[in-house]
């Protein structure tokens, strides 16, 4: 795999802007509220909300990110454990608002995903940090984070790998799974991101703008009715998945349908799914863009397939709320961040 082929961003700071906090009902369509980029000495604090994990686990991480420049402070549920999750309900709660009210916190790394998100998603009081907003990093699970804070704040976040993804090794490391990972610091110093993947010839050519939103099909279609449901009009939508049946990815695919979240979109990004398969099931009979291209024939907006983001060593940083174009061409698709 040619990374060249996925990734370039620009090294341009630019200073982040702040708007007034927003009250906790409100939906917002707004342009996004940029927490401050990070400079050197500042702290990153890291928390587990879904899955547990280990201090051993995300000593990488750690390391990396201190390589950086940062600091970082590790929050209570490291290496606490209630079977699947990063401790009880109350002591991920707790943990994690701590981490939003802390000022001196500037930036929360969700150590991993797996379950666990949306147990605490209304615990959690918002007022503190949407005064003082800062980047709240991971995808998978904490796609639930990303979307609540599109639908109720307009905050922009950072779509991204988490600690468990950084390797033991870097001397070992795939180029892919270094430029991956440093993608994370390019986009909390401020850099404008802006990605390009390798053409689908099933891609429907065209142009979109809008804020970018999203994240994994399967939390997306579990939130649908929820005060943390997203509003996708006018907006570019990005999805990925995995270790799901095809019929199963179909179904979540006739959920955005008939919710209407397709209809008014601005474009699709549709990014890594690891399609489950097992001997004993039944063919299901259509692939992947069979099934996202029968839901978007009526629309007449950019789709990309095979983007860089996901369940993969591929997955790079992507800020959730910003607004993006999305170009998909014969030769190439980009999707650049809009500033």
């Amino acid at each position: 795999m040619n990374r060249k082929q996925f990734i370039s961003s620009t090294a341009t700071l630019l200073v982040s802007s702040t708007a007034p906090a927003i009250s906790s009902g409100t939906e917002v369509e707004s342009a996004a509220i940029f927490p401050h980029y990070l400079k050197k000495g500042d702290i990153i604090g890291i928390t587990a909300p879904a899955g547990y994990i280990t201090q051993e686990e995300i000593q990488p991480a750690l390391e990396r990110i201190e390589s950086w420049g940062y600091k970082t402070e590790i929050g209570e549920t490291i290496g606490k454990r209630d079977f699947t999750f990063g401790g009880t309900d109350e002591e991920r709660t707790k943990d994690f608002q701590r981490m939003l009210d802390n000022p001196g916190i500037k930036a929360i790394m969700c150590a991993r995903g797996g379950y666990g998100a949306v147990r605490i998603i209304d615990k959690l009081n918002w007022e503190k940090f949407k005064a003082k907003p800062k980047w709240i990093i991971g995808f998978s699970d904490i796609t639930v984070f990303h979307s609540h804070l599109n639908r109720k704040s307009g905050i922009a976040s950072i779509h991204s790998k988490m600690c468990n993804s950084f390797p033991d090794d870097w001397n070992l490391a795939e180029p892919i799974q270094i430029e991956t990972i440093e993608s994370i610091q390019k986009a909390l110093s401020g850099a404008k991101m802006k990605y390009t993947a390798t053409p689908n010839p099933q891609n429907k050519n065209g142009t979109g703008e809008g804020v970018l939103i999203g994240g994994n099909l399967k939390i997306l279609e579990t939130l649908a009715g929820t005060a943390s449901d997203i509003n996708t009009a006018g907006k570019i939508l990005f999805v990925e998945d995995t270790g799901e049946y095809m019929y199963n990815v179909d179904r979540m695919f006739w959920n955005l349908k008939r919710t209407a979240k397709l209809s008014k979109l601005k474009g699709l990004v549709v990014g890594g799914f690891k399609i489950k398969v097992e001997a004993d099931t039944e063919d299901f009979g259509r692939t992947l863009q069979d099934v996202v291209l029968e839901k978007v024939k009526p629309y007449n907006y950019p789709v990309c397939f095979d983007f860089p983001v996901g369940h993969q060593k591929n997955n790079f940083a992507l800020k959730c709320g910003v607004k993006h174009k999305l170009v998909v061409k014969q030769e190439a698709c980009t999707l650049t961040e809009i500033r």
